[in-house]
């Protein structure tokens, strides 16, 4: 089998953005960088109206989740940038093509890492304010941040956001044995060590176990293109892995969920959850959060016929949605 590098399935993936962008690394703290792409950055961030006032238009910035990285956003970003408003996606410290340092054990540590990374980025890109919008994984750092950076941000976006409600508090009958058996095998690995163990054989499992991808992704690639681009990104040294790992306990729940922290973000700030119609994530967090700011803008959105990569399954919807949101921060 011929190994390629994560840098040729990029420039195969990046091939299908129909807008100019830019692409590298923004150095942060601790000797660490951030893989960005960065559209409409410095000529087209602001627009001149017809009655001469200049209209800045708020950053757009975009964080995957778990297992991800920029090069999933493919069906997103020349939309996103087609209006002239400033666009950044960006690799989470730990994740794809960004430094991938030693994360602190504790999940609290660990989170203030994603959520100092981000911050030292956004000093370095120089932004004032952004529209943040993250998935997953990415809508948890989001909030984390909202908490700690509220008057960096105009509107927090929550894309099918993981870790916002708290396991459970029942019996585990419901867990069949054998996965029971299984998670306590792989409790000493990170969630993708198995795919780096099969080695050279790891793309043709993530293409066996994920074949959906190919589904998603039909529109612009007829082969597995973004398959391998997701091997690749998680192929390499577990870091954001690992810090993810630290923040659960077992079955995927958060250690600290988010909900019993939400209540804390500036009650100025709007928010909006977006869901897919058929994704298995827990959605009801969207509508409590939406409860307990009864005097705040708190929207939620579900795309039809979308699951948890709702901007890959209904990706015209989602782009839709989003730049409604966009238009209505300026």
């Amino acid at each position: 089998m011929v190994q390629i590098s994560i840098q040729t399935i990029e420039h195969i993936l990046f091939s299908a953005i129909k807008v100019k962008f830019t692409q590298g690394y923004v150095p942060i703290s601790n000797g660490n960088y951030i893989w960005t792409l960065g559209f409409n950055e410095v000529e087209c961030s602001s627009d001149l109206s017809t009655t001469g006032v200049q209209q800045l238009k708020v950053p757009l910035v975009l964080l995957h989740g778990f297992g991800g990285g920029v090069g999933l956003w493919v069906k997103n970003l020349s939309a996103f940038a087609g209006e002239g408003r400033p666009v950044y996606a960006l690799d989470m410290l730990g994740f794809g093509r960004s430094s991938r340092p030693t994360f602190g054990r504790d999940a609290k540590d660990a989170e203030e890492q994603f959520v100092q990374s981000l911050e030292d980025w956004r000093k370095a890109e120089g932004l004032e304010h952004m529209i943040l919008l993250g998935h997953d994984l990415g809508g948890y750092v989001s909030t984390a941040y909202a908490l700690k950076y509220p008057h960096r941000l105009k509107h927090l976006v929550l894309v099918e956001p993981w870790g916002f409600a708290a396991r459970p508090n029942v019996q585990e009958h419901w867990v069949p044995i054998w996965i029971k058996a299984f998670g306590a095998a792989m409790n000493p690995f990170n969630p993708l060590g198995p795919l780096r163990l099969a080695g050279p054989l790891g793309p043709l499992l993530l293409q066996l176990l994920r074949s959906d991808f190919k589904q998603k992704y039909a529109s612009v690639f007829a082969d597995d293109t973004v398959a391998d681009y997701i091997y690749h990104v998680n192929a390499q040294t577990a870091s954001g892995e690992t810090a993810f790992k630290n923040m659960t306990i077992p079955y995927g729940w958060p250690q600290h969920p988010m909900m019993d922290q939400v209540e804390k973000i500036s009650p100025s700030l709007p928010m909006t959850f977006i869901y897919g119609s058929r994704s298995s994530i827990e959605g009801q967090s969207g509508k409590a959060i939406q409860e307990m700011r009864p005097n705040s803008q708190t929207k939620i959105i579900v795309i039809q016929g979308a699951g948890h990569y709702v901007f890959a399954d209904q990706s015209e919807d989602f782009n839709q949605a989003v730049l409604k949101i966009c238009n209505n921060e300026c």
